[in-house]
């Protein structure tokens, strides 16, 4: 991770190590077969290429386009600029730029793909909601995100499922799949089904991560401000008021679901396995745990 002052997670690590290294393999193994399969291995090289640079240089915009954000200057948000200003500090690490989604739902998230080009956005609705301490627990909680470095590694996880996706449609409308020659027929059916299981490999080992990142960014962002309490404080009425928010809203949020600091989806999710957040209890009941190794009663 980058040298700040946020406690390290050598849990985190490993797993963003293990999950970048089978993934890897995973899209080694696709890309061959797709080249085994009679696909111009220079086309699919390109394509892949293509797609890996947009979302690394461009994941932030592309986020924050998203969510309708823009990007406000200290003089617009003072407040706002002084809780970072005063962590960043804290934690001994580059401010990232800041930026505030004008939307109701009380959420958060940061994205970039380092340190030093990263972004932090909030919504205008957890600036209405939440007092200053639970504002900083929820800061810390994604300034942390950015220290581990997690956010680029999510970013590119992502991109490596939604490349998958794209695979089994290219796969689909390819000539294989409209040629009459037995051969192809099968070759054109393996491509696509196996195309499949790397999209729904990829998932899963990306919702696994993503669900261990919000654990260690919470532990991190707690001990870093030393309220604990804060944080829970902020993750009880953010997932809460979530539930209150028109689905439409929810919706247009979906594709910055795994980023934010609470999810936004009503109600509960089909599974642990799928989810891209812990459950609330669960976020709670280590939080408590953090507030009894500081000696600091939860309130």
């Amino acid at each position: 991770m980058a040298r700040t002052r946020f406690l390290p997670d050598r849990g985190l690590t490993s797993r963003m190590v293990l999950v970048m290294f089978l993934l890897g393999l995973l899209y080694v193994g696709a890309m061959a077969g797709l080249i085994a399969a009679g696909l111009s291995w220079a086309w699919v090289i390109i394509i892949a290429a293509g797609f890996l640079v947009v979302q690394w240089f461009f994941s932030d915009k592309i986020a924050l386009a998203a969510m309708g954000a823009r990007e406000v200057s200290p003089e617009e948000a003072p407040e706002l600029h002084g809780v970072i200003d005063r962590l960043c500090a804290m934690a001994d690490m580059p401010k990232p730029r800041v930026a505030v989604a004008d939307t109701d739902m009380p959420n958060a998230f940061a994205t970039g793909r380092n340190p030093n080009n990263a972004v932090v956005c909030v919504t205008t609705g957890i600036l209405r909601r939440l007092d200053r301490a639970e504002l900083e627990g929820v800061l810390a909680h994604e300034l942390s995100h950015v220290a581990h470095r997690d956010v680029a590694v999510m970013t590119i996880a992502s991109f490596l499922g939604v490349l998958a996706g794209l695979i089994a449609r290219f796969g689909m409308y390819s000539g294989i799949g409209r040629s009459r020659d037995n051969n192809a027929a099968v070759v054109f059916a393996v491509v696509w089904l196996a195309s499949i299981v790397v999209y729904v490999i990829s998932f899963l080992l990306t919702r696994a991560l993503s669900r261990y990142r919000e654990f260690a960014a919470d532990r991190a962002g707690a001990y870093l401000t030393g309220q604990p309490s804060a944080l829970a404080s902020a993750l009880t009425k953010i997932s809460g008021d979530i539930a209150q928010i028109p689905t439409q809203d929810l919706r247009r949020a979906q594709p910055a679901q795994a980023f934010f600091f609470a999810p936004a989806a009503a109600g509960k999710s089909l599974g642990n396995l799928l989810a891209t957040h812990p459950p609330t209890e669960q976020r709670l009941a280590r939080l408590a745990q953090v507030s009894a190794e500081l000696g600091k009663p939860m309130i």
